[in-house]
């Protein structure tokens, strides 16, 4: 606070909208306490009363920076002593007021599908474009802590339209995952605007992230969302949820929390147990590689990514798991090669690979079943 030196203040952002053309961004301002209170009490999609703000002109090229681009040439300042920010109740609610959640801020005809940002790809990078795309995947949201000790959040949504089947999604703040969360997938088409589109050069492909001006709109109500609202429900089973599951995981799971230790017999009884239940489970194993399909070991990802696609057989004391998959960075790794058609009809208990490394003698004889005498 420059006018109380050695005190602070805190500020807090939205952005309300009340007919098809016309949308302001909010600036809030006061100690923590209020401002905390203030980010709990409503939600994206809520109808609020904001009494006695300061409307105030904006300086465009310095706020629209960081903030929503909006047609108004002006702003409201929302202040701890002077004004109030309360949620609608149920009878104060204009109809005309939900209608206007299902309508893109951007033009709906201003969008890239995500063949074209794939096929683009690094000459987008950093770029702030439209995305009209279907929820493909919602992960589970993350926390993490800074190198500054500061407690951070991180969620990854994967997208998929008609031009291709799965691109990557980041949510950094706390409202947009928590909006993330309600959307299904195969069933929720969003429009995002003002995505950032970069190259990320770990995965070797693009990916988007949510930023401060992202405003994104649930189950737009235009034409074009509408086709592919009714592509995505009429081609639910060309959909291969599972071909990318192995990278997904491998995004958001910590290989250091994983110590339980599973034999072959032990994983089989597990996957029998969650028959019929859509449900995941990682453990550690000590197996040796007794089938190495080389027959189809090139998978080209997208439209211009090319990666390992393989196909193993892993067998201990106790059994062999048949076909677990081997690819992308967790193949390049456990071989110490990159790429130089997979074979995708698969049946049964399916097992992809995290990490696959050379495991050490002793610790592998200490955690192998003995055969009983």
């Amino acid at each position: 606070d420059r006018k109380n030196i050695g005190s602070e203040r805190y500020t807090f952002g939205f952005t309300v909208r009340d007919s098809p053309s016309y949308f302001i961004n909010v600036n809030c301002w006061g100690r923590e306490d209020y401002i905390k209170l203030l980010t709990e009490s409503f939600r994206v999609g809520d109808c609020v009363i904001i009494e006695n703000p300061l409307v105030l002109t904006k300086e465009v090229e310095k706020e629209e920076k960081f903030s929503p681009s909006t047609p108004s040439c002006y702003k409201l300042l929302v202040s701890e002593n002077h004004s109030v920010v309360r949620i609608c109740s149920c009878y104060e609610v204009d109809p005309k007021l939900l209608s206007v959640l299902n309508l893109p801020v951007k033009d709906p005809q201003d969008f890239y599908c995500l063949g074209d940002i794939v096929a683009n790809g690094q000459n987008l990078d950093g770029r702030i474009i439209n995305v009209l795309a279907a929820i493909k995947s919602v992960g589970e949201p993350k926390v993490f802590t800074t190198s500054d000790r500061r407690t951070g959040h991180r969620c990854e949504i994967w997208l998929y339209d008609e031009t291709e089947s799965s691109f990557a999604m980041i949510c950094w703040d706390n409202e947009s995952i928590q909006l993330a969360q309600s959307w299904l997938p195969q069933e929720t088409v969003i429009f995002a605007s003002d995505l950032r589109i970069n190259f990320d050069k770990f995965r070797n492909c693009m990916v988007a992230t949510v930023i401060s001006k992202t405003i994104i709109t649930t189950q737009p109500d235009t034409p074009e969302a509408n086709v592919l609202l009714s592509f995505i429900r009429e081609n639910a089973e060309m959909l291969d949820l599972d071909d990318d599951m192995g990278d997904q995981f491998r995004e958001s799971i910590n290989l250091q929390t994983i110590v339980d230790v599973f034999t072959v017999e032990q994983l089989k009884m597990k996957a029998l147990q969650n028959e019929g239940k859509v449900d995941h489970f990682y453990a550690c194993h000590y197996l040796q590689s007794t089938v190495l399909n080389l027959c189809s070991f090139l998978y080209v990802k997208s439209l211009c990514f090319a990666s390992f696609d393989l196909l193993v057989d892993l067998t201990d004391q106790t059994g062999t798991l048949h076909s677990c998959k081997l690819s992308d960075t967790v193949a390049e790794e456990t071989f110490g090669y990159t790429v130089v058609i997979s074979a995708n009809s698969r049946t049964g208990l399916r097992v992809s690979l995290l990490s696959c490394k050379l495991a050490d003698p002793i610790e592998a004889s200490q955690n192998l079943p003995r055969k009983e005498k």
